[in-house]
C-alpha cells in the first residue's frame, strides 16, 4: 500500500517480519506506531525512497509480523535487526514514531554499532512516562493501562472497528487517514492473536520495558545523532515541556522541535516531518 514499494516477508530467530521495501541509497528503516502498521509511512516513504534505500516494517506480534513470544522493546528491537541483516543491512537509520519510536530508542541503546541515526517522533522514553505518570498521562493516555488490562483482548474484540477509528480520530487534528488506510488499521485489529501479541507488548512495556530502562538510565547513553519531533499543542509538549531535554539525559546528539499536527506526524503532516527528516538523514550519508 506504500506506492512503488514491494512487500516482503522475513524469517527471523522465532518469527516472521512483514514489510515493504523501495529506493536506493543508503539503508533507512521506519518503525510504525500504534493503532498502524508500516503503511502509515504511505505519505513519506516515497519521498524519502528518492534518497534512501527505505525498508518500512510491522513490529514483531503487530501487524502482519508474527511474535517470537517475548513482547519486550529488547526483543522486538532485536528481531529489526535481524530483519534488516537478512536484506543486508549490517548498520542503518532509524526513524520510529509511537510504540515505533520506543524500539528505535532501544535499539540505539542495545545496538550502539548498528544504528547510525535515530529519529524519534512524539515520544520520550518508556520509564520517564511512567515515572512523571499523572492524572493527566492517566486519562491522557489510558491506552497504556487499558491495553495492559487482562480484559483488553476481550473489549477489543467486541468491537475493534469503533476502537481504532477512536484512536485515530482522537489523537489526529484532522481526517488524515483515506478509507483503505483506516481498513487496513482495523483488519489487524480483527486478528485475536494479533491483538493479544500488541496487549503483550503494552504489558511488557509497564514492567520489563521499565526495568531495561532503569538499568540503562545514567549508564549507557545513545551515541548517534538523534531527533526529537513531537505534536506542536499535543501531549508531549504539554506534559514535558521541551523533550529534547529529557532525550539529552539518553542521547549525546540531540536536536529537533514540534510539528503543526496531531500525534500521527507523518500522516497528518508529511511536508513538514520530512522537512525535518530529510536534511537529518542526509548529513554525512
Amino acid at each position: 500500500m506504500i506506492e512503488s514499494f514491494r512487500e516482503f516477508d522475513v524469517p527471523v530467530s522465532g518469527a516472521v517480519i512483514h514489510g515493504s521495501r523501495g529506493g536506493d541509497g543508503p539503508p533507512l528503516l521506519l518503525l510504525h506506531g500504534f493503532p498502524e502498521s508500516h503503511v502509515m509511512w504511505h505519505r513519506i516513504a516515497p519521498v524519502l525512497a528518492r534518497e534512501f534505500s527505505v525498508v518500512a516494517t510491522d513490529l514483531s506480534g503487530f501487524g502482519d509480523s508474527t511474535s517470537s513470544g517475548d513482547q519486550s522493546m529488547r526483543e522486538l528491537a532485536r528481531l529489526q535487526v535481524e530483519a534488516m541483516q537478512q536484506l543486508e543491512y549490517d548498520d542503518f537509520a532509524v526513524v520510529g514514531h509511537d510504540r515505533g519510536a520506543r524500539c528505535a530508542y532501544r535499539m540505539a541503546l542495545d545496538h550502539p554499532d548498528v544504528v547510525t541515526k535515530l529519529a524519534v517522533l512524539d515520544v520520550v522514553p518508556t520509564g520517564d512516562a511512567f515515572d512523571r505518570a499523572d492524572r493527566d498521562f492517566a486519562l491522557g493516555y489510558w491506552v497504556w493501562t487499558f491495553m495492559a488490562a487482562p480484559i483488553a483482548e476481550t473489549l477489543i474484540g467486541r468491537a475493534p472497528d469503533s476502537f481504532v477509528n477512536h484512536l485515530l480520530d482522537t489523537w489526529s487534528g484532522g481526517d488524515a487517514f483515506p478509507p483503505e488506510i483506516r481498513a487496513e488499521y482495523i483488519r489487524h485489529f480483527r486478528d485475536p492473536e494479533v491483538v493479544h501479541t500488541m496487549c503483550e507488548e503494552y504489558r511488557a512495556a509497564a514492567t520489563i520495558d521499565c526495568e531495561h530502562d532503569a538499568a540503562d538510565r545514567g549508564v549507557r547513553r545513545i551515541t548517534c545523532p538523534t531527533l526529537v519531533l513531537w505534536e506542536q499543542d499535543g501531549s508531549v509538549g504539554r506534559w514535558y515541556g521541551d523533550p529534547i531535554d529529557i532525550w539529552r539525559n539518553w542521547a549525546d546528539d540531540v536536536t529537533g522541535g514540534p510539528v503543526a499536527s496531531g500525534h500521527f506526524l507523518p500522516e497528518e503532516a508529511p511536508d513538514e516531518t520530512l522537512a525535518w527528516l530529510l536534511p537529518f538523514l542526509k548529513v554525512g550519508s
